[in-house]
Formats: structure tokens, sequence, C-alpha cells
């Protein structure tokens, strides 16, 4: 029986798809009959304290009693294995695309400048030792090709049951899962509530990642009366909450901010037979979203995502061909787990 280690970095008590992935990698792979063991290591990105914790991945030893190792989140390819594959998820994204935005997290000083370069060298020499390299996106593979000028295959992550994701018809509320965090700019959704001109709701639903951004959104609706307009669930809510959300909503936002891929979300919409409103601007979700067929791709600005809105709560029957839409681009784009395991595992 072959035996499969998939290693990825994680930080304690965050969930989010980069945690997903391992562990339904894991229960995939030991459904194919391979002997899957997962090894999380805590890492912590805190630019004084980043480079010695890399330093701590590369002298870790795991042996070799595995066939393969799959290492998914950053930096956790730095561990040794003379059969690597890497499913790269994306960089550490304030060293490379957010340097030099307001989302960069390392100073920009000399010494931040110094920790920058030190992650782009080590990646730039441990990648180069995976067998072969997968990104989650067209957006990650290009990333890796321009600041690293390496090679890579999209490989697109499922759902681990989208059989569950149901619809139970188009209700007057959109709908916007996600933690609660600036760069994926529910704030912008909320605003956009200001200028719809039809009954359309917005329902976001998610953990604040701190309770100043919570307070900004909650601020924003208060001041613009729009309590009867929009509610925040400020708080993870169960899988089987979030099916049910999805199963009665008109249709689902997902406006991130240069997101690395389409995201979980985009997928659970359309599993539901709902669209996606997505910005111009977000990403890979620009991959699986199509302007005017399975969704809309508007500018990231608040009137312009509530036309969006409003086109679909005034056109029921659009929400409804654009769902669908949806869900049979999931099925043309092949995104499934045998898919998965058919290019990871040869």
């Amino acid at each position: 029986m072959k035996k499969i280690l998939i290693v990825s970095t994680v930080v304690p008590f965050v969930l989010g798809g980069g945690e997903l992935i391992v562990d339904w990698l894991d229960e995939t792979l030991k459904k194919y009959g391979y002997k899957s063991d997962v090894i999380k290591i805590p890492f912590r990105s805190c630019p004084p304290d980043m480079l010695e914790q890399m330093l701590a991945l590369r002298l870790l030893d795991v042996g070799e009693r595995a066939d393969t190792l799959i290492a998914i989140r950053t930096p956790s390819y730095l561990i040794r294995h003379p059969n690597k594959v890497v499913w790269f998820i994306h960089h550490h994204r304030g060293a490379y695309d957010l340097w030099g935005t307001p989302y960069q997290d390392i100073p920009g000083t000399l010494e931040g400048l110094r920790i920058k370069e030190s992650i782009v060298r080590s990646d730039n020499v441990f990648l180069r030792e995976a067998k072969k390299i997968y990104t989650n996106s067209r957006v990650v593979s290009h990333r890796l090709k321009k600041f690293n000028d390496i090679s890579s295959e999209v490989l697109y992550p499922p759902l681990m049951n989208p059989e569950e994701y149901r619809n139970d018809g188009y209700g007057d509320y959109i709908f916007y899962p996600s933690r609660l965090t600036h760069h994926k700019r529910q704030y912008l959704a909320i605003e956009a509530m200001k200028y719809t001109q039809s009954g359309v709701r917005l329902v976001t639903a998610g953990h604040p990642e701190s309770p100043a951004y919570l307070q900004q959104l909650e601020s924003t609706v208060l001041k613009n009366n729009l309590s009867d307009k929009v509610k925040i669930i400020s708080r993870w809510i169960t899988h089987e909450e979030k099916i049910e959300l999805f199963s009665n909503s008109l249709a689902c936002a997902y406006i991130p901010f240069d997101e690395d891929s389409y995201g979980y979300v985009s997928l659970e919409a359309f599993h539901s037979r709902k669209s996606v409103i997505t910005c111009n601007d977000s990403g890979g979700t620009l991959e699986i979203v199509e302007d005017g067929v399975n969704g809309f791709i508007a500018q990231p600005e608040p009137m312009a995502i509530a036309e969006c809105f409003d086109r679909l709560f005034l056109n029921n029957k659009l929400a409804e061909r654009m769902g669908h839409a949806g869900y049979d681009r999931v099925l043309d784009m092949d995104i499934s787990w045998d898919h998965v395991v058919e290019k990871l595992v040869k």
C-alpha cells in the first residue's frame, strides 16, 4: 500500500480553506485506498520570527517511510523528502504581491527588506526540490512564474461532500459567508446596500478577525439605517447553517481583493445552484465566474455591486438560470477529487 504524508503549516484556532484542503485531501486519499498521514506545523506569520521558524522547518526530518510527501501551505515545502510534491496555495503574500500595498505585513524598513528577500531566496531554492508543483489557480501559477520563475500546473481544489448542498428556492437575500477581515471586503457589500432600489437584503457570516473591523461593519449598518436590510452573523456558522443559508439565498457575493483562488465560497454557491457576484479585481474568482452567465463581475464600487444585487432580485428567473449555469461550470472544469488524486499520486 502506497504511503503518503501530507505536511502543512497552520495557524492555531483559525479554520479556512488552507486547513480544509489538508483534511479533505487526507480523507480522500484514505477513501482511495492509500495509507495517508498528516503533519500540521504551527507557524506564526510574524516577521521577526519567520526566518527562525523556516530554519526549524528545514531541520525537520520526517524520514523516508512515506513514498510521497505532499506539501500544502507555505513554507511547509522546506521539509526534506526525496519524492516531494507541492500543492501550492499561495506565497507569504506580504513578501510578494502585497508588498507595497495596504495589506503588506512586513515593515518597509531595512530589516523588513532583509526578511522579504530571505523569504524569496528560500522559496527560489526549496520549491525547486519538488518533483512537481501544482497550484490552486491560474492567479497563483502566474505569481510563481512572475516572482520565482517557476512553472506549475493548475489543480483546482474541490469540496469534500458537494452533494450535501441543495437548492430550496431563490429568496430575497444575498449571502456572503467568509471570515470577517478587511481584504474580504464585506464593507463593500454593506455599503452597496445603501444604493439598492429593490427589497434585496444582505446576510454576511463569519468569524471577525479583529474587533475594529467588526465595529466598522456594524457602524456602517447603523449610520446608514440598514438594520432591516443587512444581517451580520459575527461567528463561525456550522456546516448545517451554511448549507441552509445557501439553499434559501437569492445569490452569493464573494468580493475579496485579489484572492488566491476562486474560494470554496464560489464552489458552495454553484453546488447550491446560486450565482456569484464578484469584482473585477477579486483574482481567482474570475477563473470560474463568467459575467452574465453564472454571475456578475462588477467594479469594486458600492453602486456597481448594488446594481447586480437589484438585477437578481428583480428577475428571479435570471437568478435561477445563472445559478444552474454555475453548477454546469464546475462540471465542465472537472473540479473533482478523482482528478486531484490522479494528478497528485502517480
